[in-house]
């Protein structure tokens, strides 16, 4: 039996052999996914400097409509407002970084919606 702990050493497996390969800049910063049983976080990351340009999460005080944060809609709402936020920082291309997780559900919906808000991965 797979154990909590071993799917979650797993998934941190997975997110560093990404992160070995991607990077974000100033201009083109990197988009990282954390997501909860009950909520989703995402960030901009600009990694030359080491500083968070922007943030969103399903506990965000500008989602305070959403019931459930641990569902694709939730998602949706969250990958929309990240698409904001990276436009009024004058941010338009992203590299996405999955953090590990399949690019399936909630992961899915919250890219397709910041590339529908425009974004460009």
């Amino acid at each position: 039996m797979i154990t909590k702990g071993d799917k979650n050493k797993a998934r941190l497996k997975r997110h560093l052999r990404v992160r070995k390969k991607i990077t974000g800049t100033t201009q083109r910063p990197r988009l990282s996914v954390f997501r909860s049983s009950k909520h989703i976080y995402v960030q901009l990351i600009d990694d030359v400097q080491g500083v968070t340009l922007a943030a969103a999460s399903t506990q965000d005080k500008a989602l305070t409509d959403i019931g459930n944060g641990g569902n694709v809609e939730a998602a949706r709402k969250v990958g929309t407002l990240i698409a904001e936020r990276a436009k009024a920082k004058g941010v338009s291309k992203v590299v996405f970084d999955r953090g590990g997780y399949l690019y399936h559900g909630r992961i899915q919906a919250l890219a397709d919606a910041a590339r529908e808000a425009g974004l460009e991965f």
